[in-house]
């Protein structure tokens, strides 16, 4: 079965491991975004779903093995409030801060979907984004 026909994880079947709130994104907490982690066992293995929202909003899908550094497979809602569809390995992210300086307060962040276009989430004035600026990110 390809990506797009990937079937989302049912979290009915997985226990809650743990929730956190500014979660973080490669390593950045971002002030507003929620996680929750579960995990159930399979076969041996812990498998893993991270479920992340911000503003009330379920934003993305992540799951995979806990044995494993990386997302196996993640999935986005689109702006229309349905899933896009499920692609190989961690979303791509990037991190959006107010300022030009590396360490200026996080205001939000934004996800590339499947086509390649990022969606951004967050307070947005005078943004920066933490990424090379041949992609900038477009919003909903």
């Amino acid at each position: 079965m390809g990506t797009d026909q990937m079937i989302l994880p049912d979290l009915t079947q997985y226990r809650l491991h743990r929730t956190v709130t500014d979660a973080e994104l490669d390593g950045v907490a971002v002030p507003g975004l929620c996680a929750e982690f579960y995990r159930r066992d399979d076969g041996g293995r812990t498998a893993t779903v991270g479920r992340y929202w911000h503003s009330g909003r379920e934003l993305l899908m992540a799951w995979g093995y806990v044995d494993e550094e990386h997302c196996r497979y993640s999935a986005l809602r689109g702006e229309d409030g349905t899933w896009l569809p499920a692609t190989a390995g961690c979303p791509a992210v990037r991190v959006l801060r107010d300022l030009t300086h590396p360490d200026a307060p996080v205001t939000g962040f934004a996800v590339r979907d499947p086509h390649g276009r990022w969606i951004t989430w967050g307070s947005l004035p005078g943004v920066a984004v933490d990424a090379p600026d041949s992609c900038p990110p477009i919003g909903p």
